[in-house]
C-alpha cells in the first residue's frame, strides 16, 4: 500500500485520480483550497486518510501545506495536480506581487518539492498546450506584456515539464515525471472536451504507484500511459535550471541536488 497525497483534489481529476487509487487499496491524503471545499471533499471521498486545508494563491499557503503535509508523515508519491486553466481571464496579482497562474501552476509544485519530506515518486501534471508553450523567461509573471491567458497557462504547463525533467537530473533517487491527462470534459477542460474522461486519472496514478517497468522511469513525459514527445528545450538542462533558479530566487528555496 503507498501513502500518496495529491494536490487540487477536491474535484474534478485529483478527485478521480484520489478515489481511484483508494479503490487499489492505496492510502490517499486529498487537497482543499478551503474548509468549505474540504468539508465537501471529505463527505464526497469518506476513505480518504486525510484532506489537508490550503490556498496556494500565495508563498505561505504554500509553505503551509508542506507543514501539513510533512506532519501527515512521509508520503510514497505527490501528484501535483492543483492548478488554475487556461481561460483566466486577466492577470491576477498575489499578496506577493507575483502572477496568481504562475504561482499555483508552476511555484506550487516547486516549493512543495523543496519543502516537503522528499518521496519515492513525484508526478506533475502538465497539459498538450504545454507545446505551445515558451520556456523564456524575462517576464513569465506577465508584468510588463499584455495578458494572454491561454498563452500564461501554455507557458506554466512547459514549466512543469521543465520541473519534473530537472527534479529528476538533481535527485537520480526519484521518479520524477510529467503528464498531460488530455484535453477532458472537467471544469476546467469545458463541456465540449474531445478526450476520455475515465483516462484522465489513470496516467498519474499508476506512475505514482505502478511496480510496471514502463511506470518505473524518471525524467519522461505521458499521455494515457505511454511516452509522449516534448520540445526538445524541455530536455536542456540549461533551460531546465533555468527555470529551478528563477523559482528558487521568488521562493528563497533551492531544490539541491
Amino acid at each position: 500500500m503507498a501513502h500518496v497525497l495529491i494536490t487540487g483534489s477536491s474535484d474534478g481529476l485529483g478527485l478521480m485520480a484520489g478515489r481511484l487509487l483508494i479503490a487499489q487499496g492505496h492510502s490517499v491524503t486529498l487537497h482543499a483550497r478551503n474548509d468549505k471545499r474540504a468539508e465537501q471533499t471529505r463527505a464526497a471521498v469518506p476513505a480518504a486518510e486525510h484532506v489537508l486545508v490550503a490556498d496556494l494563491g500565495s508563498l505561505d499557503g504554500i509553505r503551509s501545506l508542506a507543514a501539513a503535509a510533512n506532519a501527515a508523515g512521509r508520503f510514497d508519491a505527490v501528484i501535483h495536480n492543483a492548478g488554475l486553466g487556461y481561460r483566466e481571464p486577466r492577470r491576477v496579482e498575489t499578496v506577493d506581487r507575483l502572477s496568481q497562474l504562475f504561482t499555483v501552476n508552476v511555484l506550487a509544485p516547486y516549493l512543495l518539492t523543496a519543502l516537503m519530506t522528499r518521496p519515492d515518486r513525484l508526478v506533475y501534471l502538465s497539459s498538450g498546450m504545454a507545446r505551445g508553450g515558451d520556456p523564456d523567461l524575462s517576464d513569465p509573471q506577465w508584468a510588463d506584456r499584455r495578458w494572454n491567458g491561454s498563452q500564461a497557462y501554455s507557458d506554466s504547463k512547459l514549466f512543469d515539464v521543465l520541473l519534473a525533467f530537472g527534479v529528476a537530473r538533481r535527485w537520480p533517487d526519484v521518479l520524477s515525471n510529467s503528464v498531460e491527462p488530455g484535453w477532458v470534459p472537467t471544469k476546467m477542460g469545458g463541456r465540449g472536451a474531445p478526450d476520455d474522461l475515465d483516462q484522465g486519472p489513470v496516467t498519474q496514478a499508476w506512475l505514482a504507484v505502478s511496480d510496471d517497468a514502463a511506470a518505473r522511469v524518471t525524467g519522461r513525459h505521458f499521455y494515457h500511459q505511454r511516452e509522449r514527445l516534448v520540445s526538445a528545450e524541455a530536455h536542456e538542462a540549461a533551460v531546465q535550471d533555468a527555470l529551478l533558479d528563477y523559482c528558487a530566487e521568488l521562493t528563497g528555496t533551492t531544490i539541491h541536488g
